[in-house]
Order: structure tokens, then sequence, then C-alpha cells
């Protein structure tokens, strides 16, 4: 080893305690970039080996009837590989040991198993066998959930008769890698599933004999799914199509896109964030180090050291702490990365889904973390090479002393003679005041920026089910009914409030954008949904004209007074310009919304419900659910209750989890940050303190000059920190926007304060640090110093 090499080792070793703060600093960035990237990466290649390997299809379409024999013309159309045919319907189940109904999806599957599109992965039991009667496969999820076994039964309204389906396999579907009911915007596999049967059976029991509801398609390579699209839209027109949608349409797919996009941010702004801090701690620590150093450098370039020697000698002994860092931080973002992979495969349901170690990620999160470190040091290195040696053999020129601010105020004489010396140092040196503060600042930033995502969750469950949606259940019917239905369901039992609506299926057009949406007819005076602002106040409904939620018009790029081409998804498929009168604040989904009258004017219709809100007596709630189990005409039940239980369970889980992982690595950084700035301050002023303890200051007198510096500076950062925070929250909560929900920027006083309490609490275990320090001072050598 190098004589120059073995400095570097005495160096660290004299400054291991910044060097461990700083390097966990970095191992924090190293471990959220680790985390987020390899559980991305471990989901993208999950997705897609699960996608080709089992069909997922590109491109569906829903009929109202049509025969088999228009499979064949859909086989034709250029660039469609594959055709699937089907029988899909939604009834209501009454699974053991559950008060409420739950809502099933049957589809139908050849009676004998072959290749087809969606295809199936058998996780336990057999496939059905033909013509055995209620036979049926269930999605993993719900089994999981109610804890069915091969063999037992669930009963089911089909076609308005109680039939008793047999499970004898439990199966997953590419189809439903999450299972999400159209009528919530969450999963909810208790309330909700999937359940394959023979099709000559599921076929018969709906009077669909020779015929299907539904058609699959994959796309082979170079196909246009426009074109396809469009031709498929032809193809079923005449028989009832409610409009063919690709990929992007797909609940499933678009929910695990929208995971993967947000991973991707999560992966790219917390690491930025810390990364910049260590860049900026590790700048202070060599700046000053470099400074207590120059007469060393001068040494060593009196003994024939080049510049770039000596500029290489700092910059290894910053990877040094670097590559420690980075060390640390792939393995504990390998360990929090598999815990989060984990969280994952409760809500994701792949065949094969494990945590993998990618190379990429590991090597770019090394490379990023040297060169955020490199980067932060190299201003510091460079003053210290160009430094000539005749220069650097003198000591540092003294702060020129003169009155301060305090001083001639004459304020100084009002305050404690500590106080003033505390004041006069921060005055004089206000460049490395700042410096610290702004470290200190960024601290009480990350900690907010940490936990600000539990008061958005908290926010958006209250917005969305508690001020907007203030019904029990949303009932809901398989197709459009006529108005006297509503009498029928304001005579359920415990029916207190009944309000209808009326939604469709259509097509937004503006300029070249497209988008799938459905309608949501309100009627006047509807009190149980309410369409509300970001400022919640309530946003009446037009009479004509269509409300957007701000995240649809941003899709569209559409503002107040645009015409919207509005392309109907069922009957004569009309289309027609409607004007966009409002905007509402959602945070889950892209919904638009009309009068009701309107909408039936749009649909060319009488008055017709498709649906209605309810609420119901607290304690006949158990009798309305077992009322609705034997409603033949109702396709489903969603209760409000259950959906936010679904919301805590899935988003709010999520994003709490790594919410938890954030704190984590912020109070890391905050004590990291706190600490380096005591740490620099005791090594720049101890031949100071030295002095003043040989001159007759006592060990608590130049500990309150000392830790009362570092006291200010941490009041003065708190306030600049709280700004910075809020605009870090700012930023992240742009990573978190989606179509499938957004987390609006909400932080509460709470989060303030738990963010100002960790710093202060650092700053005190760093001064009772120092202090230590302090009380061990060693007078004799600090004041060996050559003038």
């Amino acid at each position: 080893m190098h004589a120059i090499d073995r400095k570097a080792v005495r160096d660290l070793w004299a400054i291991k305690g910044q060097a461990v703060a700083i390097a966990l600093v970095i191992a924090s960035g190293v471990g959220t970039f680790v985390m987020s990237l390899n559980t991305l990466k471990s989901l993208q290649n999950s997705q897609q080996m699960y996608y080709e390997q089992y069909r997922f299809a590109h491109v569906w379409s829903h009929v109202k009837r049509a025969p088999l024999s228009l499979a064949r013309r859909i086989e034709v159309i250029p660039g469609v590989s594959q055709v699937q045919t089907r029988v899909v319907v939604d009834v209501t189940l009454d699974v053991r040991g559950m008060a409420e109904p739950a809502i099933g999806r049957l589809i139908s599957i050849p009676d004998q198993r072959t290749s087809m599109v969606n295809d199936l992965h058998l996780r336990k039991g057999r496939w059905i066998e033909p013509y055995r009667a209620g036979e049926a496969l269930v999605s993993e999820a719900f089994a999981t959930s109610h804890h069915l076994a091969i063999g037992e039964t669930v009963s089911a309204v089909i076609n308005g008769r109680r039939q008793h389906l047999t499970i004898v396999g439990v199966v997953l579907s590419p189809e439903y890698v999450i299972q999400i009911h159209g009528s919530n915007l969450l999963p909810d596999d208790h309330r909700f599933g999937i359940f394959w049967m023979g099709y000559e059976q599921l076929a018969a029991a709906f009077d669909l004999d020779g015929s299907f509801n539904n058609v699959a398609l994959t796309l082979g390579r170079g196909a246009l799914e426009p074109e396809v699209i469009r031709t498929l839209d032809d193809l079923t027109k005449r028989y009832g199509g409610r409009g063919a949608a690709g990929r992007e349409d797909h609940v499933s797919h678009r929910y695990i896109s929208d995971e993967i996009r947000q991973l991707r941010s999560l992966g790219l702004i917390a690491p930025t964030i810390f990364f910049s801090v260590a860049a900026f701690l590790l700048n202070v620590v060599m700046t000053r180090l470099i400074g207590v150093q120059r007469e060393q450098i001068a040494a060593l370039k009196a003994f024939g050291y080049t510049k770039r020697q000596i500029g290489m000698h700092y910059i290894k002994l910053v990877l040094l702490i670097s590559l420690a860092g980075a060390v640390v931080g792939i393995a504990v973002g390998s360990v929090l990365g598999r815990s989060l992979t984990e969280m994952y495969t409760q809500l994701y349901r792949f065949p094969v889904f494990r945590f993998e170690w990618n190379t990429p990620v590991m090597a770019g999160a090394l490379a990023i973390s040297s060169a955020a470190a490199v980067i932060g040091t190299l201003a510091a290195v460079r003053r210290a090479v160009r430094l000539p040696p005749a220069e650097a053999m003198r000591p540092e020129p003294p702060a020129v002393y003169r009155p301060t601010l305090l001083d001639r105020s004459g304020l100084g004489e009002l305050l404690p003679q500590a106080a003033r010396m505390i004041f006069r140092e921060l005055e004089r040196k206000p460049l490395k005041a700042a410096m610290s503060c702004v470290g200190v600042s960024m601290a009480v930033a990350i900690l907010v920026l940490g936990s600000f995502t539990l008061d958005s969750i908290n926010y958006i469950i209250d917005f969305q089910f508690t001020l907007s949606q203030r019904q029990d259940l949303l009932v809901a019917f398989p197709e459009p009914v006529s108005a006297s239905a509503l009498y029928e369901l304001r005579n359920l039992p415990g029916v207190v409030q009944c309000e209808p609506f009326r939604s469709t299926g259509t097509r937004f057009h503006f300029g070249h954008r497209t988008r799938r949406v459905g309608i949501i007819g309100l009627y006047p005076g509807t009190r149980l949904y309410r369409l509300l602002d970001e400022r919640e106040r309530l946003v009446p409904v037009p009479q004509d004209g269509l409300l957007l939620s701000s995240k649809l018009a941003e899709l569209l790029d559409v503002r107040l007074g645009d015409r919207i081409l509005v392309e109907v998804l069922e009957g004569d498929q009309a289309v027609r310009e409607v004007p966009v009168s409002a905007m509402v604040t959602e945070y889950g989904g892209t919904n638009a919304y009309m009068d009701a009258g309107a909408l039936h004017r749009l649909l060319r219709e009488g008055d017709s419900l498709t649906g209605a809100f309810l609420t119901v007596e607290r304690d006949r709630m158990e009798e309305m659910y077992r009322t609705l189990k034997n409603t033949p005409r109702i396709a489903s039940v969603t209760i409000k209750e259950a959906s936010v239980r679904s919301f805590q369970d899935t988003i709010a889980e999520n994003l709490g989890r790594i919410r938890f992982f954030n704190i984590l690595f912020a109070m890391v950084i905050a004590f990291g940050v706190v600490y380096n700035s005591a740490r620099i301050s005791l090594a720049e002023r101890s031949r100071d303190l030295a002095t003043l303890r040989v001159i007759g200051f006592t060990r608590a007198e130049i500990s309150a000059i000392l830790l009362g510096e570092l006291a200010v500076i941490t009041l003065a950062a708190i306030p600049l920190g709280l700004v910075v925070g809020y605009l870090f929250a700012a930023w992240a909560v742009t990573g978190l926007d989606t179509e499938v929900y957004r987390v609006p920027l909400i932080i509460h006083r709470a989060t303030y304060g738990f963010a100002v309490a960790v710093v202060l609490a650092g700053a005190a275990v760093s001064g009772l640090l120092v202090r230590e320090r302090l009380d061990h001072l060693d007078l004799i050598s600090v004041l060996k110093t050559r003038e």
C-alpha cells in the first residue's frame, strides 16, 4: 500500500463518525433505489412471462348476442392471431359464512381442455368434466379469501334460478391478475369472485345456445390495434356490440401498469433526494477536512506528489465512504424488496412471482451513488489541488473581526456572554452557518416527504366515502330496466332512501385523443352521490352538458366549454357532440356525469335506470342482504363499508408499507445530517474551545457555546425544512398520479410535528455525543498548532 493510501485510511478513521453517518445516508438512497426498481423489474418480468405463456388477450368486445359463426369472420380480420368466443355474465353469490351477497362473474370455457386465449393456470384440483352439471373452476383469490376447498359448493342466482356451483379446481387467469369489478375502483377478493364453467352448460342457462356475448382476441406482431378494434366494432354492431377495447382499457392490466409507473417514480424521486443530501454532506465534510489539512497538502506537494495524485487521494476517500454505504444499501434494499414483493403476491396473482436480483439495477445503484459522492466533493477537491504549497504552509488566515450587528445594535449587552459568542460566530461565518442550516432543513424535509402519504390516504377515504358517496349500498342491474323497478327497490326491507341512476358505456373523441368512458346519469336532487370540486363544494348537475373528473379532462386535454364527440356504445350507438359544462374532483377512476334526463335524450330512450343508491336502517342490514341474495334481476351489490375496508387493505396498505420504509430511511438521514453538523462544528472549533478552557471557562460553559450554536442552526432550519418538505411532497404526488387513483397533497400539522420532533431528538442525541467528546478534550494536543 502506498503512503498516500495509508494516509487515506488514517483520515477515514479520524472522521469515522461522520463517515458512518454519510454512508448511512447513501445507504438510504441506494436501499430505496434497489427496493423499488428490483421489485419493479420482478413485477414486469412476471407480468410479461404470464401474458405470453397464457395468451393474454389484446382486444375484447362485449355484445348482446352473436352467433358462433361470427367467429370465423373475426378470425380473418388482418392482424388477428387467435379468437375466443365466450359467455360472460355477472351473478349474485351466496357464500358460506358471509352475510352480504357477493358478486360472481361466470365465464364459459371449452368443455374439453384446449389451448385458448386467456388460458388458465391450474393451481389445484382438476379441469371440469363435460356435461357434469354445476362443475366450476374458481379464481385463487376468491377461494383463498373464503377458504374454499375442492368439492365445496357456492350458490349463485343464474338467470333467476338458484344453482349450486361445485368447485373442482382453483385457477389463475392473466385476465384477472387483480380482481376488480366494474362498479368498484379497488380489488375486493372477498366479495368478487371469478368462476369458469363449461360453455354448453352456461350458454344453456342464459339462453345463449349457439351464441356468445363476449369475444377476446390476440394479435400478431405488427398488427394495428385501432384498425382491429374499428373492424370488430363494425362486425358486432348489429349484434348489440358495446365497443371493443384494448389492453389499456382492461382494468386488471391498467391497475398493474399504474403500479409499475408508481414504483418507477418511487425508485427515482426518493433516491434523487437522498443522493442529493449525501452529496451535500460530503461537500461540507470534505471542504472542512481539506481546510484542516492545508499544511498536509503542502507537505505532499513538497514531497513530489502531483495535483492528480492528491486529488485522487481525496476522491478515493469519498469513494470508500460511498462504497460502504452502497453495499449496506444494496443489502437492506434487497431485504425490503423481498418484503414488498411478498406484499404484492397477496395482491397480484401470478403463477410465479418472486423477488429477482437484477444486476443492472445493482450496478446502477453503485454508479449513481459513486457519481453523487464524487460530484458532491469535486469543488472541494479542486480547491485543494490548486492551493499553492507556499500558501498552504501558512495557517488559514483568521476571520476579519469587527463589531457585529448584535454589537452595533447594543442588544449584545442584554445577552449572556455565551450567547454573544454564538451569534458573533454565526454572523462572521454566514456561509458556514447557511450550509449547516440547509443540511438540517433537508433532514426535516425528508421526514415530511416520508410521512405525508398517511394524511393523503385518510383524506381520500373521508372525501370519497363520506363527503361524496353517502349511500350504504349500490345496486346494479345487468341491463337497463324501466323506472318501475325503482318502486321495487324502495320496498326492499329497511330502505330509507333510494336514488336511481342511469349509466352507459361511451367513447369520447376530442382532437386526436380517444378514451373509453362510462357516463353516469344522475337525477336532480340526488343527495347520496354528491359531486364535489377540489374545495369540497357541491357541483350541481347542469340540465345539459358533461361533468368530467379533473383527471379525465387532463387526459383528454379539454377545458370548460369544449365540445366532445360522444360515441354511445349501446342501442343504436348514436354519436353526438356534447359540451363540457363543469369539472369535479375524484381520487379514483376517470368518470363522466350528466343529468339523467339529458342522458335519456342522448340515448333516445324513455325513463330507465341501471341501478340505484340505497341507505338502509342499520339493524335491518342483514335482512336486506338475505333479500338481495334471492333477488333474480340484480347483477351486483356494492357495499360502501366493504369498499372502504378494501381501500384500506390495498392502496392504504401498499402506501403505508412504502411510507414505513421512507420514514425509516428519513430518520437515518435526519440523524446523519444533524450529527455531521455537530461533529464538523466540534472539529472546526476545538482549538477555540480548548483555548477557552485554558483561560478559565468550565466544561459546561464551552458546551453551551457549541451546543447553543447547534441549537440556533437547528431552530432556524426547521421552518425552511417544512417548506422544502412540502415541495418534495408536491413532487412525489406527481409520481403517484395515475388513472386508477390519485394521491392529493395533504399534510397535517401532526406530520410536520413528527418531522420537527425527530430532528430535535436527533439534535439532542448528537449534542450528547458531542458533549461527551468535549468532556474529554485533550487541551495540550489541541493547542499544539504552529502559528
